[in-house]
This record gives structure tokens, sequence and C-alpha cells, in this order.
């Protein structure tokens, strides 16, 4: 009967879109996770129709597709993304067929195992790396300055914060050779990665782009966020911001989040643009629809009226990074940002 014919072709389709997903999940992005639930995803979909002869009812001589597929221009991929989303379609569109056809077939408790798969399938493309975006959904936000670390170097530092629980680290470092923060942010990325934590380089777009960091965090004076999109892929870009306008036009150029400050005056960065400070972040708090992180000279003394201004989330340098127990310093930044309600 040709309907085999559907199921057949489908669980071919549907097998080799998977291994395309799993082979980029294991080789680009290393999410061994994600790798192993595609795997066994795979494997279900293959395993469910064993007990069926698919290949006696397999023509692929006369499958009319064929020339169809090869004089076609519509299956083009121009990125990554693509090739991800495309696959992704292909997998939910071949176990769909192949749940509706079994149930024509009489092979009503496969159906709805296909129908359980293709729901799986869902939740895996949520968190897939180069689909899923990262967001600033956490109160403090981390950035290394070894210059202000008491001798630590940044892993140690990344280190600490991360076993305090801070689940966005931005690597911020002036001074080393490129080769020399390469090989730190490999290993941050790393640690990073096994943590939960989102990555994000600060300024320099191939060395985000070649350690697979979450984002990339841009000035004012940096290249324009604009060109920056051109290359980054699917990085979340950061943009600084110092008033009102700035913010507006970080919203309108595409900016996955902004930072807002200096909300105090800080000693942490040289040639420091002057800010409207709680204000500006008031502001903002009220009129700008993307996530923002407040920074700039904020310690435990005025943490608090940062969080009432607006402050949901809320960068530190050498407040954090210099402390002689960094863990001890996140609690207490954390029950004062409590106590403040």
């Amino acid at each position: 009967m040709n309907l085999y014919r559907i199921v057949d072709v489908n669980v071919n389709r549907v097998s080799e879109g998977i291994r395309v997903l799993e082979d980029l999940a294991r080789f680009v992005y290393e999410v061994p996770t994600i790798t192993d639930d595609l795997r066994k995803l795979r494997h279900q979909v293959r395993k469910t129709m064993n007990r069926i002869p698919l290949t006696n009812y397999r023509d692929a001589a006369k499958d009319i597709g064929f020339e169809i597929s090869v004089n076609s221009s519509l299956d083009k991929k121009e990125s990554i993304s693509n090739l991800v989303e495309a696959n992704f379609k292909r997998v939910q569109e071949g176990i769909r067929s192949i749940e509706e056809t079994l149930k024509v077939l009489g092979h009503y408790e496969e159906s709805k195992i296909y129908e359980a798969l293709r729901f799986h399938s869902y939740e895996i493309e949520r968190r897939y790396p180069v689909l899923k975006k990262p967001i600033l959904d956490t109160d403090l936000y981390g950035i290394t300055g070894e210059e202000f670390s008491k001798g630590r170097d940044n892993i140690q530092v990344v280190t600490e914060m991360l076993k305090a629980d801070i689940k966005v680290i931005q690597y911020r470092e002036k001074d080393k050779s490129k080769r020399e923060k390469y090989l730190q942010c490999l290993e941050i990325r790393r640690l990073t990665r096994e943590a939960g934590a989102l990555f994000i380089v600060n300024d320099d777009l191939d060395l985000a782009l070649s350690v697979k960091a979450d984002g990339i965090h841009i000035g004012q004076e940096d290249v324009p966020i604009e060109e920056i999109r051109k290359y980054s892929g699917n990085l979340m870009v950061g943009l600084s911001t110092h008033n009102p306008q700035q913010a507006m036009e970080a919203v309108e150029k595409g900016a996955d989040y902004i930072g807002v400050g200096p909300v105090f005056p800080t000693q942490t960065k040289k040639d420091v643009v002057k800010s409207q400070g709680l204000a500006y972040l008031s502001w903002v708090a009220e009129n700008i629809n993307i996530p923002y992180v407040a920074i700039g000279g904020i310690n435990a003394a005025n943490i608090t009226s940062v969080k009432e201004k607006g402050g949901r989330c809320i960068a530190m340098i050498s407040e954090i990074v210099g402390a002689p127990s960094i863990k001890e310093k996140v609690k207490e930044l954390r029950n004062l940002l409590e106590e403040t309600g």
C-alpha cells in the first residue's frame, strides 16, 4: 500500500534531519545534553517502526519528488541558524506526517508514540543553542578585572563568581595579548557552560565568536552595532548607553540589551562618559522594553538605591572581584537587594 511509502520516506527524512542537528550540537556547539537527547530521539523514531518491513514499500527510482527537489532552489541555507531551523521543521513536519498516516493504517498506539516524539522535538528546539536567545534574567552581572582582583587571575575569580551563583560573566581585559585572552576565554567558556551561566565578551567580536561566547558587549565608541550585527550570528549584542537618546537608538538598531550608566562615579574605567546617573536609570526602567544592566560605581553602600530606581540586573567589578571572599560579598549584596523588596 502506498501509505506505507509515506511512513518509510518520513522515517528516513526525520532521522536524517535529527542527524544534522545532532552533529551540529556535538561538533559545533559541543552541548552534550542536547546531543544525547537528539541521539535518543533518532533511535526512537526508527525503533518504533522496526516491526514493519518498510523497505518492502520503498521505490526510490519512481519517486516523482526527486526531480522536483533537484530543480528547486528553496532549500538554500545562508547561515547555521537557517540550517538548524530548516532541520527542526523537517523533523517536526515529518513526524506529523508519520503520526497521521499511521492512524489511517490502524497503528494508533504507534501514532501516539510519534505524537509524543513531536512534542519532545519542540522542547529540544527551545533549548538548542543557536535558537535560544539569552536574556539577562538575573540580579548580579559579573565582570572580570584582574587589576582589582587582589592577585587572583580571571579564571580564579570567575570560578568563585560561578560558585556564588552569578549567572552572567563578562570578560573585560585590556592589557593581555590576544592569545592570553583567547586561552582565558576558552576556559571561562567551559566553566560558564558547565554552570549554566551566560558568557559575554567585551568589545572583541573575533574573540567572542572564536570561543563560542553567548554575547558581545560594545561601547558607543566601538564599531557600530549595525556593523557588528552583520557578522555576529546569533550572539547577544549589548550596547553601553549614557542617556535616553542613546538608549532609544540602541533599541532601534537591534540591541538585545543595554548597559545603563555610569550610575555613580567609577574608578574602574578611564575616560568615563558623564551619565545622568540614577535619573537616567529610572527613565530606562519606565521607557525601555529590552533588558538592561545598571553599571558604574555600584557597591554595597548604594546598591539599594539602584534597585529602588529600577535596577533589576546590576553589574559590579571591583566590589565583587576585589572582595576577600567573593562568595560572602555576593551573599551580602543579595541580602541587601532582598531587603529592598
